[in-house]
């Protein structure tokens, strides 16, 4: 009898209790400032693709996800032939984005990559490239790293220093 009174009871305080029910989708819920969730490629402030296809994103994801190839353009920059993300597998952990020297990749806020059939969360460079250059505005990694141009090597173009050799700064 006391358990009957005392479950009337919490449904009757439950009554008054404000509401967490979210009317997705027309409502949208509100995401926290690092919420991790679609992946997208960036591109540089030249409009070119920021990814060099050094196989870091791939090598860092603890799930296998990401597939690349590199190949090399008529002036040595190197980019993606293709890029593969497999969203049916990939856990949002962020390590591709931590890894990524030229900030290409980049998670945003998009959580909507619900689809009925399982080969349509495989998303290629087409898919994943966007036009914008993302979070990090004016970064162009090879205005930073340099790059061999008209026969010139790293460090003899005009007014660009010399690579640093990291051997030369160990102890």
């Amino acid at each position: 009898m006391f358990s009957i009174l005392r479950s009337i009871w919490l449904t009757l305080l439950h009554t008054f209790y404000r509401r967490f029910t979210v009317q997705y989708p027309e409502e949208k819920p509100k995401l926290p400032a690092r919420y991790r969730g679609r992946i997208v490629l960036t591109r540089d402030p030249d409009g070119q693709e920021r990814c060099v296809a050094c196989n870091l994103c791939a090598a860092a994801c603890p799930v296998d996800c990401i597939a690349l190839e590199a190949t090399e353009d008529e002036i040595g920059r190197r980019y993606p032939k293709f890029f593969r993300i497999n969203f049916s597998r990939c856990i949002f952990c962020g390590y591709c984005e931590d890894a990524c020297p030229t900030y290409a990749i980049q998670l945003t806020p998009d959580f909507e990559l619900a689809e009925y059939e399982r080969q349509n969360l495989v998303y290629e460079k087409e898919h994943l490239l966007i036009d914008g250059q993302g979070k990090y505005h004016g970064y162009n990694f090879y205005r930073v790293a340099g790059y061999t141009v008209g026969g010139k090597g790293k460090g003899e173009a005009q007014h660009e220093d010399p690579p640093i050799d990291i051997r030369d700064l160990n102890p």
